[in-house]
């Protein structure tokens, strides 16, 4: 279950700090999500700390790092500091499109929409070169189109290019028509619904994905482990009747996520050791179903994802050595 009250956020907290305790090859990721639940409590000098904490070492992300600080920052009334903080991501030109995302949207949340936009610009224009584009870099450019349509300024060659990748019903600029903000006003029950569906689909497609860097994951066990598994924890087959079934389920839920508009899927790799330790750390038995979402949300914290879909050509991730178009890719 997620936490929704400033006070299981404090509990999360704590919790992954602990772990990052025990995992302490694990610390920045944990840390990170750490500092994303104290500000989700209100507790942004907490953040904060964190931040500062990674900072003092030799983190391997440091613009993510210094732009989710200034956006903290900023938040509780240091805005010359995040200013500051944002101006030097900015000379560093960061190959990370998530810190110039989080950098944007900090500056769009304080109504300096062009000063949004030109940060875009300049990092689109320093990653945005390739014919590919990794999902990060399309939630970019995606968020640039919004951004000079608030600015009601004419489709540029990315803006097209963010219309091509768009894969939701709702097309892009009916998306991010500033108009649609009045509907929000409107005493018709169908306009209200029509704007509601519209919300939902770009809530599906957009910004969640680089608030945090933390990837929708799903469990993967590998025959050997999930049998080793299933022989120490019976309780668990109804979870995994068969490694086929488990291997099909994996797929459909990733692609039912991908259609409903859930963005930035991954798949973790899981052990029994590992999943013990895990329940230990819990003081939950390994036998609990319930404990497995979170073993899969802690292992993606820890940077153990490994994005879904494989890339064009790439090995399936099943581990079958087939590629994944002919594999489990396959329609």
């Amino acid at each position: 279950m997620r936490p929704d009250t400033p006070a299981a956020h404090t509990t999360e907290a704590e919790r992954l700090l602990r772990t990052a305790a025990q995992y302490p090859g694990d610390r920045e990721p944990l840390y990170l999500q750490a500092a994303a639940h104290r500000e989700l409590a209100g507790d942004r000098p907490g953040a904060t700390t964190l931040y500062d904490t990674l900072l003092a070492g030799e983190p391997a992300n440091p613009h993510l790092i210094r732009a989710l600080k200034a956006a903290n920052l900023w938040e509780y009334g240091h805005e010359a500091e995040a200013r500051a903080i944002i101006d030097g991501v900015r000379r560093a030109r960061p190959s990370d499109a998530a810190a110039w995302e989080i950098t944007a949207e900090t500056l769009e949340a304080h109504d300096e929409l062009e000063a949004a936009e030109s940060t875009l610009t300049e990092a689109a224009a320093l990653l945005a070169t390739t014919t590919e584009l990794p999902h990060s870099t399309q939630s970019l450019i995606t968020t640039r189109h919004r951004i000079r349509r608030m600015l009601a300024l004419e489709h540029d060659a990315w803006d097209d290019r963010a219309d091509r990748l768009h894969t939701g019903a709702v097309p892009l600029d009916e998306l991010h028509d500033p108009k649609r903000l009045w509907s929000l006003g409107s005493s018709d029950p169908a306009e209200l619904q029509a704007e509601i569906a519209r919300l939902r689909s770009e809530l599906g497609t957009y910004r969640t994905a680089l608030s945090r860097p933390f990837p929708v994951a799903v469990l993967h066990w590998p025959e050997r482990e999930l049998d080793e598994l299933l022989a120490a924890y019976p309780e668990l087959e109804a979870e995994y009747p068969t490694y086929t079934a488990h291997l099909t389920d994996i797929e459909a839920s990733l692609r039912e996520l991908s259609q409903a508009g859930t963005p930035n899927l991954g798949i973790v790799r899981a052990t029994v050791p590992s999943y013990e330790a895990f329940a230990a750390s819990e003081s939950t038995p390994p036998s609990n179903a319930d404990l497995l979402p979170q073993y899969a949300t802690t292992l993606a914290a820890r940077a153990r994802a490994t994005a879904w879909p494989p890339a064009r050509g790439a090995e399936c991730w099943c581990g079958s050595g087939r590629v994944y178009g002919e594999c489990h890719g396959a329609e």
